[in-house]
């Protein structure tokens, strides 16, 4: 395991800040995988970041009618990209895996292969994103697959404060993943912080009751700039709120908007939930490959780490 990065996970006192991000297209060359890594990690050269998120995008029609806004492409190997900006970067990088397209003997291949060739140790797995598709390996057996092999893998889990709000609930995965292994956990993009303080305000309880310290819940923004990326978030199952909506759209500038929104946002969970002792990070992600959205959340990490750390700091004085 990265020790490092598993010492700044265990320490209550400062946060962790990652970017996310996608590994390039399938049909991608081996040099333009190598020019996209490196402009990424040009752009990241001018900000303080502990490492990076790499995403397993998953074809996620089953989940919803609506047709998808972009349309949806196969990504290089998530481990080989992974791999490149660790050894280009020298940060860690967590590295999700969508579990549910392969069977258990797939995902064992998968996990010996991503820790003996790839380097990989930190990771995420993420089950289907409906009960409607092809699950060809539950995100339940997943756990126990990591759990039966002898690689000691830093596990993590995602959270949906948008599964809370409408079934009251999300406290109680927390609970049950952070059972199976799972010792962090990545939220979906935050537009609506009462759903994320409610969720959290839940799992704080519980741990209380339970005897138990909270797991360290690394808190997602994006900027928006556009009604096309406005409708993708929504698309994803993103909670916008009417009014948000409307502050986004009809803004003379609304990725300046959208980034006020997003530290207004963080500033209420922060003041709801770090007195309850839930360690806190961020992670910041574009959802498009708009230059100006990529620019933003650059600006959009700067902003909302600094507002953390000095939370922080006035909290552990």
């Amino acid at each position: 395991m990265n020790a490092s990065l598993q010492e700044r996970f265990s320490d209550p006192q400062r946060g962790v800040y990652f970017i996310g991000t996608t590994p390039p297209r399938n049909n991608a060359s081996a040099d333009q995988v190598n020019e996209i890594a490196d402009k990424l990690l040009n752009r990241l050269s001018a900000i303080d970041f502990d490492g990076v998120i790499v995403y397993d995008i998953q074809d996620e029609s089953s989940r919803i009618d609506k047709p998808r806004p972009f349309p949806f492409m196969q990504t290089h190997d998530p481990r080989d990209y992974s791999r490149l900006l660790r050894e280009k970067s020298q940060h860690p990088v967590i590295t999700y895996k969508s579990v549910s397209q392969k069977n258990r003997q797939d995902f064992d291949q998968w996990l010996e292969e991503a820790w003996s060739q790839y380097g990989i140790r930190d990771i995420v797995m993420v089950g289907s994103p409906s009960s409607n598709g092809d699950v060809r390996l539950s995100l339940s057996d997943a756990y126990k697959a990591l759990f039966e092999q002898p690689r000691n893998y830093h596990l993590g889990g995602v959270t949906i404060a948008e599964r809370h709000a409408k079934k009251g609930d999300e406290h109680q995965r927390l609970l049950k993943k952070g059972d199976q292994g799972c010792s962090f956990f990545v939220s979906q993009a935050v537009y609506n912080p009462q759903a994320t303080i409610d969720m959290l305000i839940r799992y704080a309880r519980e741990c209380k009751e339970r005897g138990i310290t909270p797991q360290r819940v690394i808190l997602t923004f994006t900027p928006c700039g556009s009604a096309k990326t406005l409708e993708f978030m929504e698309w994803l199952g993103i909670s916008v709120p009417e009014g948000t909506r409307y502050r986004i759209l009809d803004a003379h500038n609304p990725l300046a908007e959208s980034i006020r929104i997003c530290r207004s946002n963080l500033e209420q969970i922060i003041e709801a939930c770090i007195p309850l002792g839930v360690p806190l990070g961020l992670n910041i992600e574009s959802l498009t490959n708009r230059k100006d959205e990529i620019d933003a959340a650059i600006r959009l990490f700067k902003l909302l780490k600094a507002t953390l750390d000095l939370k922080l700091a006035e909290r552990f004085i």
